[in-house]
């Protein structure tokens, strides 16, 4: 039997992701139409002989995270549980903390995903490669190739071509190591633990030598990628399957957007019912848009390509739609034009007034290209990125918001232009 592991992070992270993350836990922002944990989900339920998903992270147990899970169960007919950390304990020290839940039931293999990734979840093929690796399975790193430059914001693999074995690892490196990164995706066999409690030993030690008063609390904080893969590097233990599938993370506001594309694309084949098509007396539809059937929407409207439009939206007559995610609630009144932005639940767009944002996706000509997570600021200037308007704005008629955030309950009365406003 398999089980996977979704580290799903806590409140104090996400700070890119603001505004949008005062509303909702990060992991459950929809993405192309479904909550982001969703994706992942989906992904585990197509896997035989996959019986429970486990989510640790340290959100509070809040209303939305306990009604996803009730859906998600019922709709995946999977156990799925949430497992509070008491702390930010890093990738590997959740899963240490919890390791009696993960190995309750005898699973001989898990998967460990970050849930701010956005791929194919190639798991199955994953397995496969695994059985190939000799009679003493390995662990598995999905690995995806990145360009020079951006390769030394991720975790480097150095492989042996022959093999696949991992021969170095280094986290996010001053220089250039390798084109190979780690897709924040693992498969485990329990072993994994026993290298996991050698380096939970040697901080126990170290804060012994150290003699701090608060030690133990630190200890437990591992990090998967630094502590382990570091150490598990060349010892013919650790291998790297390369996927060829769209892979991003999801730090920044505007990398939703990129991974609303991706994963509407991929909905040609397994979600063909998600997009919407041109009909009748319905608004024109260009490239893939996924409404929410409670969206009302007027037929003169234009959306897409790359739209998602939540429960509850409404949209007037003449609305021009292009590349955002229109969250819950939202109205665009008459005339109305978004371009490259996310609108907030429940904010209003006047009659005339144009929404936009500068989109910041990869370079289109470098098949290995990723998105950049650019800082919010630049020489004291607000790097121009897509336009995010928190939960209940209102912008007045024939306003124009510019590359500009926008932080919640605010009613605009004139228009701006790269600022962040508070």
């Amino acid at each position: 039997m398999l089980k996977t592991v979704i580290l799903i992070g806590g409140p104090q992270k996400g700070t890119r992701f603001r505004p949008l993350s005062f509303e909702v836990p990060k992991p459950l922002f929809p993405v192309a139409g479904v909550p982001m944990l969703q994706h992942h989900i989906e992904a585990c339920a197509k896997v035989p002989n996959m019986k429970e998903i486990l989510l640790i992270g340290f959100y509070q147990p809040n209303e939305e995270l306990t009604r996803f899970l009730a859906c998600a169960q019922q709709e995946f007919k999977i156990s799925i549980r949430y497992l509070q950390e008491y702390a930010a304990l890093g990738t590997g020290g959740g899963v240490y903390h919890f390791r009696d839940q993960i190995l309750s039931g005898g699973p001989e293999a898990f998967f460990i995903m970050n849930a701010d990734v956005c791929s194919e979840f190639p798991l199955l093929e994953m397995l496969d490669f695994q059985n190939e690796h000799g009679d003493a399975p390995g662990f598995v790193i999905l690995g995806t190739t990145a360009n020079r430059k951006q390769s030394m914001n991720y975790g480097c693999i150095v492989e042996n071509q022959q093999t696949n074995e991992v021969m170095h690892y280094v986290e996010k490196p001053s220089t250039f190591v390798s084109d190979i990164i780690n897709c924040g995706i693992y498969l485990f066999t329990p072993e994994i633990f026993q290298h996991i409690g050698a380096v939970f030993q040697k901080n126990q030690q170290d804060m012994l030598l150290e003699e701090q008063t608060n030690g133990w609390q630190r200890a437990e904080v591992i990090r998967l990628e630094q502590d382990i893969f570091t150490a598990l590097a060349g010892q013919g233990k650790l291998y790297v399957y390369k996927t060829t599938g769209f892979w991003s993370q999801i730090k920044s506001a505007g990398s939703a957007i990129y991974a609303s594309r991706l994963y509407l694309n991929q909905y040609h084949q397994t979600h063909p019912e998600r997009l919407a098509k041109n009909e009748e007396a319905s608004p024109k539809i260009s490239g893939n848009v996924y409404i929410h059937p409670t969206a009302k929407i007027d037929p003169t409207a234009v959306l897409g390509p790359n739209v998602s439009i939540g429960t509850g939206v409404t949209i007037g007559a003449g609305v021009r739609v292009r590349e955002s995610i229109i969250l819950h609630g939202a109205t665009l009144q008459d005339h109305s034009c978004v371009l490259n932005s996310i609108v907030g639940w429940d904010s209003t767009i006047g009659r005339w007034a144009r929404v936009e944002g500068t989109p910041s996706d990869p370079n289109p000509n470098d098949p290995y290209a990723k998105i950049d997570s650019e800082t919010l600021f630049r020489d004291g200037k607000l790097t121009p990125s897509i336009t995010i308007l928190g939960c209940n704005v209102n912008i007045p008629s024939e306003v124009i918001i510019l590359n500009s955030i926008v932080l919640p309950h605010k009613d605009l009365n004139r228009s701006f232009k790269n600022q962040i406003i508070l």
